[in-house]
């Protein structure tokens, strides 16, 4: 089970960019991209600053993490 909730690829598919694009513009290569919209890696803070201003939403609205104390069942 992932630790976090990555809503990434549907901000990117908002702004209609491709993984590639977006890798491009944060300076990731495009597995990165898709691994982070599988939730299987966790960013750096720069990195998830970077995804956040290229497709304009809040951090904490693309990557979701369980408040402490919370199951992870919803």
């Amino acid at each position: 089970m992932p630790e976090f909730t990555c809503r990434l690829k549907q901000y990117r598919q908002q702004k209609e960019l491709t993984q590639e694009q977006l890798a491009a513009k944060v300076g990731v290569r495009r597995e990165t991209i898709m691994r982070l919209e599988k939730a299987q890696y966790n960013p750096s803070l720069r990195l998830a600053v970077d995804i956040s201003r290229a497709v304009g939403a809040p951090i904490e609205e693309i990557f979701l993490f369980p408040e402490e104390g919370q199951s992870g069942d919803g």
